[in-house]
């Protein structure tokens, strides 16, 4: 019988001998690498807890008599247990969230507010006035230790991702297409997710001997896909919707892999949309998936206008000497003024005047046509020159570490800013916008944003528009705060900064 047959296959053992996946598969046959990076997180999470409430002891810093101290100790070690429990219940040791996205993150904090809000309301109850330590001293620390560690861990896991095998295999199962999209999202544009395409199951059709998508081998069609899961020793099957998959198709496919503990996936291909805006509402026989349209209005958007106020003005009060002093530097280094104003666009499209401090030579506008005639290292519409020869020295520092962005916290305290926002554009460059880049108009722009931290002017014209569309649509509280927080240390390199 020939090794081909119209809708069959390669058989799954030759399929595998044949692209070279016997070493793969018994890569991925091995113990799963997410239970040791389980266990050191929970020992790293335990390890930061203890050593919150015993800070926390320290500055309470009370005399006691033994059957005081007894309770003390009694109620620490129960608050420690409790917050573990905590962080287990809110799942933040799901490996589906380990080394990406900030869902990990997420988890952390709200299952440390949640239990803390009972501690409180307990206390209140009680009139237990030690409560309030806790609540003052024990819950930012620890929680700040929690999520720093978590950090460390998670770049621990970049690092050693490819030589390590600490990668979820996936069997993808579509038509070619949506499996070389699946292909390109999670083996070449975004690895660090941590999944890794390592087989390919058509739903119909015929596969030839060594095909590949992409340098993926094809092992099987639908009716083989839960065997070669297994065969491969994949973690998880992603299945793109199809003619040829049907609900039923679905069901049967999930009941092969339960047994096997292999997960089952359903790509949803939905651009641009993130999951706080996705519910879904089980109905009889089907599963209705809803996404919600962006709103820019509300009790949301409140809130964010206070953290930007309040962020700003601690950040001006802190930075004042550091303000002060770049500012003389900036003035005695070169003429003209600490600071330049330009003009920029905004929410609603409207104009402000957006500060920064000086990091060119005065007349830098007027050299600026000739300079677009040579080369230009900005994306798109945007005009940059990597060595541009109209910064001044003291520019050049400032721009690396993004210093001249400072004076931009006024323009957040003046209400035409944010913290967190798309990149804020000239109007030669807004005027360009087709009716796509035009969404980024819906929101304030930011002194920092996506764009700060996905690589600043290193990026491709279409991933900052793509960003900065995704920000203002997906935009959450929580996740500004881990912006903020990835902004350090895009500060910190400066890459992408000139």
């Amino acid at each position: 019988m020939s090794a081909m047959t119209q809708g069959s296959l390669v058989s799954p053992r030759a399929a595998l001998r044949a692209s070279g996946l016997r070493a793969a598969r018994d890569v991925f046959r091995r113990a799963p690498w997410s239970t040791g990076y389980r266990r050191r997180l929970m020992l790293t999470d335990a390890a930061v807890i203890v050593a919150a409430i015993a800070l926390t002891d320290v500055v309470r810093g009370e005399a006691a008599t033994l059957p005081a101290e007894a309770w003390r100790v009694a109620l620490s070690l129960g608050l420690a247990v409790l917050w573990m429990a905590a962080l287990l219940g809110s799942r933040s040791y799901d490996p589906r969230v380990f080394g990406s996205g900030p869902m990990e993150y997420h988890r952390v904090f709200d299952a440390s507010w949640r239990l803390f809000s009972v501690v409180t309301v307990v206390a209140f109850l009680v009139a237990a006035d030690a409560a309030r330590t806790y609540l003052l001293v024990t819950l930012p620390v620890g929680l700040a230790g929690l999520l720093t560690f978590r950090y460390a861990w998670r770049q621990w896991l970049h690092r050693h991702r490819a030589e390590r095998g600490m990668t979820t295999a996936v069997l993808a199962v579509g038509l070619r297409e949506q499996a070389e999209r699946l292909i390109q999202e999670l083996n070449e544009t975004r690895p660090d997710f941590g999944y890794r395409v390592v087989g390919v199951c058509i739903p119909t059709g015929t596969v030839r001997a060594g095909e590949e998508v992409a340098g993926v081998p094809v092992l099987g069609d639908l009716r083989t896909a839960g065997t070669v899961a297994q065969q491969i020793g994949a973690d998880c099957v992603a299945v793109s919707s199809s003619d040829a998959i049907t609900a039923d198709v679905v069901r049967k496919l999930g009941w092969q892999l339960e047994p096997v503990g292999v997960d089952l996936m359903l790509t949803a291909e939905l651009a641009g949309v993130a999951g706080p805006r996705i519910t879904i509402t089980p109905a009889s026989g089907v599963a209705l998936l809803h996404v919600d349209a962006p709103r820019f209005e509300g009790p949301k958007f409140l809130l964010k206008a206070a953290v930007d106020w309040v962020g700003a003005a601690l950040l001006t009060l802190v930075l004042a000497p550091v303000l002060a002093a770049i500012a003389v530097a900036v003035k005695v280094t070169s003429p003209g003024p600490a600071l330049f104003r330009q003009e920029r666009v905004g929410l609603g499209g409207r104009r402000f005047n957006m500060l920064k401090f000086r990091t060119m030579d005065v007349d830098a506008e007027a050299r600026a046509a000739a300079l677009k005639q040579q080369a230009n290292d900005g994306a798109g519409p945007l005009f940059k020159q990597r060595h541009d020869p109209r910064i001044t020295r003291i520019g050049r520092v400032l721009r690396r570490y993004s210093l001249d962005e400072l004076p931009q916290l006024f323009n957040v305290l003046g209400g035409s800013m944010s913290l967190v926002g798309p990149r804020p554009p000239l109007p030669a460059e807004a005027s360009a916008y087709e009716a796509r880049m035009r969404r980024r108009f819906l929101v304030k722009p930011g002194l920092t944003g996506l764009w700060q931290v996905g690589g600043r002017s290193d990026l491709e014209w279409e991933e900052c528009v793509r960003l900065d569309v995704y920000y203002a649509e997906n935009w959450t509280l929580f996740g500004d705060l881990m912006i903020l927080a990835r902004t350090a240390r895009a500060v910190l390199t400066g890459a992408g900064a000139y």
